[in-house]
């Protein structure tokens, strides 16, 4: 099989996951500028092609909005794919290394909370739904 055409199945099957879950996509970094710098609040998902990424970020990803308190806005980044975009996102992620798959909260354009790599590998989509889920409860507002 070829590699580029195998993998361009992988990213846009994971491209397609999180946007059907109702995440805005950034692929441009005047995007990301746009976006990250609304009123309110924003949950930032930092995609990308590793397992732990399809068994359980985007998974949670999905799961954890239907909630009571949501952020107002749902948006994505694709970690090795769209590079521009993500480091501009990164950028906004101020104290917090670089870490894909991951989840940035932010409240007005300003970093709240993350959900590291570290806090998604080795957990299962309800623990990383939880955590998110968390947050949250601490920001958002009840729909």
């Amino acid at each position: 099989m070829d590699f580029n055409l195998y993998m361009g199945d992988v990213v846009n099957s994971a491209r397609k996951d999180i946007t059907e879950a109702g995440y805005e996509e950034l692929t441009m970094p005047e995007q990301v500028d746009e976006a990250l710098n609304r009123k309110g609040t924003t949950l930032v998902m930092v995609n990308s092609t590793c397992g732990c990424a399809g068994g359980v970020a985007r998974p949670a990803a999905a799961n954890a909005i239907h909630y009571d308190k949501r952020p107002d806005h749902l948006v994505t980044v694709f970690a090795g794919q769209d590079r521009e975009a993500t480091e501009k996102a990164r950028g906004y992620f101020e104290g917090y290394p670089p870490s894909s798959p991951s989840f940035a909260f932010l409240k007005d354009g300003k970093i709240v909370s993350m959900v590291e790599r570290h806090d998604i590998e080795g957990f299962g989509p309800v623990d990383v739904v939880g955590r998110l889920q968390k947050i949250f409860d601490e920001h958002c507002e009840e729909l």
